[in-house]
């Protein structure tokens, strides 16, 4: 299982100004491999291998796609994020002179919707992914429904989807810490409110998820429920300064950014996570995430 106690990354200071290849590089860094169990998990129960065309939609920086290369799978990722997208590359297509191994099959990353993604040789997937977790905010399932009609004709009729989403607060250790993001976010639509009753507030921030988000997500996308699992799936930094930049690489947390500034941000986000640091600096959150298993 890859470790999730993630070690000190060296930046002198917290900065309020983050380029957005460094909040990429928190991402591949720190706060991707927090989610390797669930890939872990589903690729286990899917017996994903060598008979295996995976699309991956948001693929970020890769190591979803990593791990199931690496089990032999044939892998396409898809993702709108550039910086992150450059870190898979680097992960899944090394250059002459890198370190990095070969991997097998030969993957594909694109940039773009899954619309880019449509098989060289005609050959359809078997396997669509969406790993990044939904129901975090009020609008986050309106483009991965809009992703998924894309996706689905690319993949064989009767072929697995996976839908992916926060598990219940109760059970998420970080819960009351993404509150902070629905919090200060929540500022930035009341300044919209007050100052036009007739517009449309932003949406963003943190909510709770749903018992039944992801299957809510499945029949708009058309797809057919077919079993669920939840993976425990903590948080482990070796200090808060990991801490709270891999936080903020999640993304989660830009409208709030957007409402106040990072550093009033990074602010509330260390107290939040004060009840969690122990003795020896270290943060550690548990958390369960659910995934659900659907067909085409």
């Amino acid at each position: 299982m890859t470790p999730t106690l993630v070690r000190h990354h060296s930046h002198a200071e917290t900065s309020t100004r983050v380029e957005p290849g460094n909040r990429a590089r928190d991402w591949a860094e720190i706060q991707e491999r927090m989610l390797a169990p669930l890939y872990e998990a589903v690729y286990e129960r899917l017996e994903v291998g060598s008979g295996t065309r995976l699309l991956s939609l948001g693929c970020g920086s890769g190591l979803a796609l990593l791990i199931a290369a690496a089990r032999g799978a044939g892998v396409t990722g898809v993702d709108t994020d550039l910086e992150r997208l450059a870190l898979a590359r680097t992960r899944l297509l090394p250059g002459p002179g890198s370190d990095a191994g070969p991997v097998a099959g030969h993957p594909r990353l694109l940039e773009g919707d899954p619309s880019t993604a449509r098989p060289s040789d005609g050959a359809p997937y078997t396997l669509i992914t969406a790993f990044t977790p939904v129901g975090c905010s009020s609008d986050d399932g309106e483009g991965l429904v809009a992703a998924l009609r894309s996706a689905v004709p690319l993949a064989a009729r009767g072929s697995t989807v996976v839908l992916t989403g926060w598990g219940p607060p109760e059970r998420c250790a970080t819960a009351p810490v993404l509150r902070v993001a629905g919090r200060l976010s929540d500022r930035d639509r009341d300044r919209d409110r007050d100052r036009d009753r007739d517009r449309v507030p932003r949406t963003g921030g943190w909510r709770p998820s749903g018992r039944d988000d992801l299957e809510e997500l499945a029949f708009r996308a058309g797809l057919n429920p077919d079993g669920s699992g939840r993976v425990a799936c903590p948080f482990g930094y070796a200090d808060m300064d990991s801490a709270v930049r891999g936080l903020l690489s999640t993304r989660l947390f830009d409208a709030a950014v957007r409402a106040t500034d990072r550093a009033q941000v990074e602010k509330e986000v260390a107290e939040a996570l004060h009840p969690h640091r122990r003795r020896d600096g270290t943060i550690w959150m548990p958390n369960v995430f659910r995934y659900l298993v659907c067909t085409t």
